[in-house]
């Protein structure tokens, strides 16, 4: 029947056209069919297996409970993908979908393509998927339903985005391309903007510590990067709000050496928009952010880390702190001061890193030097000079004489 119905497909519309179209129709499932109905039931053995898992303080029942949630959580995610496949993908074939379902099953099939590059990436992408969509359909329930699933959903969520980070930092780790590399970043902060997007203001409604109330103002901060259309500059400067966020959300799973190479691709990507730049006001714009994004890098990274490869490393760190520390005292006191004395540091201090590899970085080079012109700190010495006399060659001379003697 289904073969038949999408050979007829857009045909005329003949007596047995419609009676092919109207028999598929009413055999795929719908919300109120049996796949709904069996996703229900999986789902609510699935809560009630969380709920007296969280309930219970006796290790050998919460060993029994953990096993029993496992179970129960695969049976409940094999209905949801058999609900895609039986019915939103005949829906789609059939041209009966919403534009919900349609963007669902696209993403689905993205997914599904990951299986064959990697296992791993796929197996917690779509978990992440399958349990988004059953959300989206809970909302449509009672609401003492929709807050039993919000803390399981928050819960599951949280360790399948750990664990997708936690894979991705190990990727990096291997022994990869840098196109790879770059691949591999772009995905950490997509994944971190999915989950501070999607599951961190549900925490928020259901979870209210302190560590999340610390980190309320820079969520606020990032969400004003969810609307509208975003350049290049916005990109950078999100992408530095995420890693900030993620130091706090994300500790383990991403590790601060991880991060710190996330760190280090927004000052690459920053100093490049810096010369790539021909508009003043914009290229004034890039270089604000490359001052933050120095200032986040050592306040919010660097700061944390115990363990250096290089001893000298450390102690030139130190000595950059210190100084920082110092200007932070006077803050108060002469703001301009301080800004200029900040901004001092952060360019000397990336001077001299960008000076390891000149050749590549000669125009972020002299770009700095003309701003440490501009404060004062170097001068700008003209290649040019001038002298006054009569110029001899003697040696041609002194050769003549000797040539005439001995003749």
């Amino acid at each position: 029947m289904e073969e038949r119905s999408l050979r007829i497909y857009n045909a005329d519309k003949t007596f047995f056209s419609k009676i092919g179209t109207t028999i598929s129709k009413l055999l795929i499932p719908t919300k109120i069919g049996l796949n709904s109905i069996i996703i229900s039931m999986k789902r609510n053995n699935v809560l009630k297996t969380f709920e007296s898992l969280n309930s219970t303080e006796n290790p050998e029942k919460k060993e029994v409970l953990t096993k029993k949630l496992d179970d129960t959580y695969a049976l409940y995610l094999e209905a949801i993908d058999k609900h895609i496949m039986d019915s939103i993908y005949k829906k789609v074939k059939n041209d009966t979908a919403s534009e919900f379902e349609k963007e669902a099953l696209s993403q689905y099939y993205l997914i599904t393509h990951l299986k064959e590059t990697g296992y791993t990436e796929y197996k917690y992408k779509k978990q992440i998927y399958l349990i988004g969509l059953d959300y989206q359909n809970v909302l449509n329930e009672k609401e003492k339903i929709i807050e039993r699933y919000k803390k399981f959903y928050v819960s599951e969520a949280e360790i399948l985005y750990k664990g997708l980070l936690k894979h991705y930092s190990i990727r990096l780790a291997d022994n990869i391309t840098d196109g790879e590399k770059q691949e591999i970043y772009n995905k950490i902060f997509k994944t971190l903007e999915e989950y501070i997007s999607n599951i961190l203001p549900i925490k928020f409604e259901i979870d209210q510590n302190d560590t999340y109330k610390e980190i309320l103002d820079e969520f606020d901060n990032f969400d004003r990067f969810t609307v509208g259309k975003l350049d290049q500059n916005d990109m950078i400067e999100k992408n530095m709000i995420l890693l900030g966020l993620s130091r706090k959300l994300f500790t383990h799973s991403l590790p601060l050496v991880v991060a710190e190479q996330c760190y280090i691709k927004l000052l690459k990507d920053a100093r490049s928009l810096i010369v790539d730049t021909k508009v003043a006001r914009k290229q004034e714009k890039a270089y604000s952010l490359l001052i933050n994004i120095i200032e986040e890098y050592n306040a919010k990274l660097l700061s944390t880390k115990i363990y250096w490869e290089k001893p000298a490393q450390r102690e030139e760190y130190k000595k950059f702190w210190d100084k920082y520390k110092e200007i932070e005292k006077i803050k108060d006191k002469n703001y301009d001061e301080y800004i200029k004395q900040k901004e001092i540091l952060f360019i000397t201090s990336d001077l001299s890193k960008v000076y390891a590899n000149e050749n590549k970085y000669y125009k972020i080079i002299k770009f700095y030097k003309n701003r440490l012109v501009n404060l004062g700190v170097m001068r700008n010495l003209q290649n040019s000079y001038s002298s006054e006399g009569t110029y001899t060659k003697v040696a041609k001379v002194k050769h003549n004489r000797i040539k005439e003697k001995a003749v």
